[in-house]
Formats: structure tokens, sequence, C-alpha cells
């Protein structure tokens, strides 16, 4: 997708390309592979997905489920040895969805 140029040079993205931007940032923030992002483009913009490719989909969500669960599964204790200063500090740095996850998951009060 190629950008317009205003009068001054500057490029014009439209709104889907500023969305597919995000959405490919967000995906590299996670760590996924850029086939797999360049995939998941694909499959976003398309009207009719084929089974396999859903099923393909499925697969690598449940992937990314069990590692993050793994991951959960080694934090949590960590947290929960930390003292209330430390917690609050590290807390911060998660999104909201990650403060919940980790205050139900550890009993904090952050």
């Amino acid at each position: 997708m190629r950008a317009q140029r205003s009068k001054s040079n500057y490029r014009i993205y439209s709104y889907q390309a500023l969305e597919d931007l995000k959405f490919i940032e967000q995906c590299k923030n996670l760590h996924i592979p850029l086939d797999e992002i360049k995939r998941k483009l694909e499959m976003k913009k398309q009207d009719e997905v084929q089974e396999g490719e859903i099923k393909k989909h499925i697969q690598a969500i449940s992937q990314q489920m069990k590692q993050l669960q793994n991951d959960l599964d080694v934090l949590v204790p960590l947290f929960e040895n930390l003292d209330d200063r430390q917690a609050e500090r590290l807390v911060k740095l998660l999104n909201t969805e990650g403060k919940m996850l980790i205050r139900s998951l550890s009993g904090l009060k952050y």
C-alpha cells in the first residue's frame, strides 16, 4: 500500500494503513515472527478464510496461550515473594489487563 504525499512531501496514510501498522507493531512487541504477522494481516483482509488457515491460527494461539501460562507459573510466585514496594513498582510496568491478571492470580492489592 503506497502512501499519498502532501504538498510538503509528507506521507499521508489511510486509516486502514495506520491500523495495519499498529497491528504489526503489537505483533512485533509480542515477538511474533514476520511471516506469521504477514499471514495474520492477510487473514484479516480476506472476506472468506479457508478452514485450514483458521486451524493454523487456532493452533498458533493455543501455543501462545500455553507459553503465557508457563510464564505466569514462573512469574506469580516471584511476585508473591516481593515486598510491597517492589511489587508496586513492578506492577506499574504492566498494562491494565496484566495488572488485573497478576492481582487475581497472586492476591496482590496493587
